[in-house]
């Protein structure tokens, strides 16, 4: 029998598990944004319900701005962060403008915003961005982009907390996924339906995903960018806009082709 514990003095004390303390600058503060691009226009939308779980924070917060005649951003996801990309974004084409006396062009600030998010990539910001507008050939267009900078051009895109309901809707009607055409009928196009039919549709979309997620709500906001030389009754004749729709068109931004951009908005539930 041993005379003494040969066991080293760190063996007698009880195993404690070690504890991991993590910290994240990062919060998810709902609502839903989509756009949809038309042959000569383009419809970018979100609500204005911004939360944090359960909890509501404010039952207005923009998720879509303007950043030109022929360029409309939408941003999703932590709102602290949304707002500052949109201010550096909102800068740095105020200093395109000054240094080529001309507005930067709808495939240029997609490729701008892909590198000021991919030069963020180990720190990001916590956005999901969709920007639409008119591009220099005269077409609706919508760009798509993950928090760290991959992006691409698309005929529709929705993101946010009520995605998962949102896009498989928007593959159906804008894709025509899972559908047949007529015998006789020509193929579907995507990106070619009427402004009121996708008006109609960003309006659904919402009305649908208010009634399923706590996170969308109170407000929807569309921003509509047409083509130049299309007319301003074109919104307002041809969309046959539900009761209850605002329209207000928004002024000129700068020296641009002559694009319009007009708000439309509509409250939403607010449950």
């Amino acid at each position: 029998m041993a005379l003494f514990d040969q066991r080293p003095a760190y063996a007698h004390e009880p195993t404690v598990a070690p504890i991991e303390h993590r910290f994240s600058p990062y919060s998810d503060n709902g609502g839903t944004i989509l756009a949809i691009a038309g042959a000569d226009f383009a419809v970018i939308a979100g609500d204005t319900r911004q939360s944090e779980g359960y909890s509501i924070q404010t039952r207005y917060a923009r998720k879509v701005w303007q950043l030109t005649d022929n360029a409309t951003l939408a941003t999703n996801g932590f709102a602290a962060d949304g707002k500052n990309f949109v201010k550096r974004v909102k800068q740095r084409l105020e200093w395109y403008e000054h240094a080529h006396h001309k507005p930067m062009g709808l495939k240029a600030i997609a490729r701008m915003i892909q590198t000021m998010l991919y030069g963020r990539r180990f720190f990001p910001y916590y956005v999901y961005n969709i920007l639409g507008g008119i591009e220099e050939d005269g077409t609706g267009a919508v760009y798509s982009f993950d928090p760290v900078g991959s992006y691409e051009r698309e005929a529709c895109r929705a993101a946010g907390a009520a995605q998962s309901l949102v896009q498989p809707f928007l593959d159906n009607q804008i894709y025509f996924k899972n559908q047949t055409p007529a015998p006789g009928a020509e193929a579907f196009v995507p990106g070619r339906l009427p402004m009121a039919t996708v008006l109609g549709l960003v309006v659904d979309s919402f009305t649908s995903a208010t009634e399923r997620h706590i996170e969308v709500g109170d407000g929807l906001e569309m921003y509509v960018v047409m083509k130049e030389g299309r007319q301003t009754t074109d919104l307002t004749d041809e969309g046959q806009l539900p009761a209850g729709m605002k329209v207000e068109e928004l002024g000129s931004m700068g020296e641009g082709r002559g694009e319009k951009t007009f708000l439309v908005s509509m409250p939403l539930k607010r449950d």
